[in-house]
């Protein structure tokens, strides 16, 4: 059976442009910490935030994007696309490590058409789990997040911490 309902509603009112805060791009409102967004973020660089997923896939599911709004991967520098890259090992790791994760599907939707709801280049890391379909998802053709977020961003603000002191260290 397919999984047929892939979006809650709150994701498509979000989608559809019905529950959008009120700002130009909601990634750089992120950026500028503005009080109409919610802020996920579990790890800030120079040029770069990773922040949980307001509407994960699964548990875990992370943005990886950079603090200067591009809409394209071909208009990072050298060294953003490096750090970028490396964000996305990091974050990889940190669910690996907290969650068990076996395998990740991490890419970007560049261009309204490829699927972006947003125009600020993000990348999308989405942790995959073994036997991750469960009862409800197959019969019911809804997706269950089994972790409320609020201890998810708690978990992950730590491994990033942990990650990054240890990357230090070395």
């Amino acid at each position: 059976m397919l999984c047929t309902n892939l979006f809650s509603p709150n994701k498509l009112k979000y989608v559809t442009g019905r529950k959008r805060p009120e700002v130009d791009c909601i990634l750089c409102a992120i950026v500028e910490r503005d009080k109409k967004v919610t802020l996920l973020d579990v790890y800030r660089s120079e040029n770069f935030i990773v922040s949980l997923n307001l509407y994960p896939f699964n548990t875990g599911h992370l943005l990886v994007f950079p603090k200067r709004h591009i809409e394209d991967t071909r208009k990072f520098t050298d060294e953003e696309a490096l750090e970028a890259h490396r964000l996305a090992g990091y974050s990889m790791d940190v669910i690996a490590d907290i969650y068990g994760a076996k395998g990740f599907n991490v890419g970007y939707n560049v261009g309204s058409v490829s699927g972006a709801s947003i125009a600020h280049v993000h990348m999308h890391i989405v942790p995959r789990y073994e036997r991750e379909l469960g009862f409800v998802d197959i019969v019911g053709g809804a997706k269950i997040i089994v972790e409320n977020p609020t201890v998810t961003i708690k978990k992950l603000i730590k491994g990033f911490q942990k990650r990054i002191s240890k990357k230090d260290k070395k």
